[in-house]
């Protein structure tokens, strides 16, 4: 018995070294944000097919992907509008890129989280398949990957990766405190 109890307490301690594990998604420190193209469900251009890093060009960004919206990302959302807002001053920007092969179902739920939590400063936008834009290497184990710039030719800043049990309070403070690594 007391063997048994010892093998399942290592098998256990195994497993949950594995979703400890850093999960490798997006692109690496230095590289330069390509374009791509989301539609927008509720930002400025809501309707609409656009390009974000576009729109945003050298401001200093913040993009959340994102595969569905638990309740972890729906607090991650809001806590980088509220960064967002307090922030205007030196042009912070964010979009939620929600990567889904079913994207027309995802728009009303992000509706909903936009008017319940007053999001009103970061667009939540759809992508047209759950892989995400290729250049962009966000992994398929990757539940969450946030990515920061500042200017076209600064390249990525910060990269947060997470599978959807990594993603805690903790978590998502550092990634708010993370902004200030892209801000002047």
């Amino acid at each position: 018995m007391k063997r048994m109890l010892a093998v399942a307490f290592v098998a256990l301690f195994a497993v949950s070294g594995l979703n400890a594990e850093e999960v490798k998604s997006g692109l690496k420190i230095g590289a330069s944000p390509a374009a791509f193209y989301v539609n927008d469900v509720t930002g400025p251009a809501k309707g609409t097919s656009l390009c974000y890093r576009c729109r945003y060009g050298a401001r200093p960004t913040v993009a959340i992907f994102a595969r569905e919206l638990t309740d972890e990302v729906k607090d991650l959302i809001k806590k980088i509008d509220s960064t967002v807002v307090a922030n205007s001053d030196q042009k912070l920007a964010a979009f939620v890129v929600i990567l889904s092969d079913s994207p027309e179902a995802q728009k009303s739920s992000l509706a909903k989280l936009a008017a319940s939590a007053k999001i009103d400063s970061t667009p939540l936008t759809v992508y047209k398949d759950s892989k995400g834009p290729a250049k962009y290497k966000v992994s398929e184990k990757a539940a969450v990957n946030v990515m920061m710039w500042n200017g076209i030719a600064g390249g990525v800043a910060v990269n947060h990766a997470f599978s959807t049990s990594e993603l805690t309070k903790k978590q998502i403070a550092a990634i708010v405190k993370d902004t200030g690594k892209i801000l002047e």
